[in-house]
């Protein structure tokens, strides 16, 4: 575990490449940690507040742009990965086919992918494609972080009663953690660049000379 005063304030990444599907994703042995998520429930705003650059992943207005597998290198170490958004039902259904097959090849067969992160609205928990996922995490032992994410959207006390909330509702889960986030304004970030960087064992604490 990386002392918390050599935490990095933000994750200095590099995006990779894009891939449609398992076989074009990078060929090498470098763990990552992917994002998953209902279209529209802010993964790629998720990823520019880790980074601090807005421009880090495409943020739409529009739900379902994110139609591949984007690979970001870590300076730190490791790999992110943003995976297709799911339920946008405005898309074709041949698009919707394609966007989840190529997400379920990767969760079941990506030897590299240690750790799924699941970004959800605070205020719409365990909806049906989450909880479609939690139950594959819980099944496959695959280790899954839970971002409540538009936190700033409820008071204190109604952010940590949702947080109770799906922890007990999830307390059989073998391998499961949770923390409320909030993209737009950063609540959160320190708490997940920590959970991150124990996650990834090629991170390593920087040289404090």
């Amino acid at each position: 575990m990386i002392p918390k005063e050599h935490l990095p304030e933000r994750l200095d990444a590099t995006f990779l490449t894009s891939a449609p599907d398992l076989k074009r994703c990078p060929k090498d042995e470098t763990p990552e940690i992917a994002f998953a998520g209902r279209s529209n429930a802010g993964k790629s705003s998720v990823l520019n507040q880790l980074t601090g650059n807005r421009r880090t992943a495409k943020v739409s207005k529009t739900p379902g742009r994110t139609q591949l597998l984007n690979f970001f290198s870590l300076n730190q170490g490791g790999r992110l990965v943003d995976l297709p958004g799911y339920g946008y039902a405005k898309a074709s259904k041949n698009a919707q086919a394609q966007w989840q097959a190529a997400v379920n090849h990767y969760l079941s067969h990506r030897d590299n992918l240690v750790e799924l992160i699941l970004v959800t609205d605070i205020r719409h928990p365990n909806q049906p494609y989450d909880q479609e996922l939690l139950d594959w995490s819980a099944a496959s032992e695959l280790p899954m972080h839970v971002l409540l994410n538009k936190c700033d959207k409820l008071s204190r006390s109604a952010q940590d009663k949702a947080l109770q909330a799906f922890k007990r509702q999830h307390q059989e889960h073998p391998c499961l953690s949770v923390q409320c986030f909030s993209a737009l304004k950063g609540i959160g970030t320190a708490p997940l660049i920590s959970h991150i960087c124990d996650r990834l064992p090629q991170i390593s604490a920087p040289d404090p000379s």
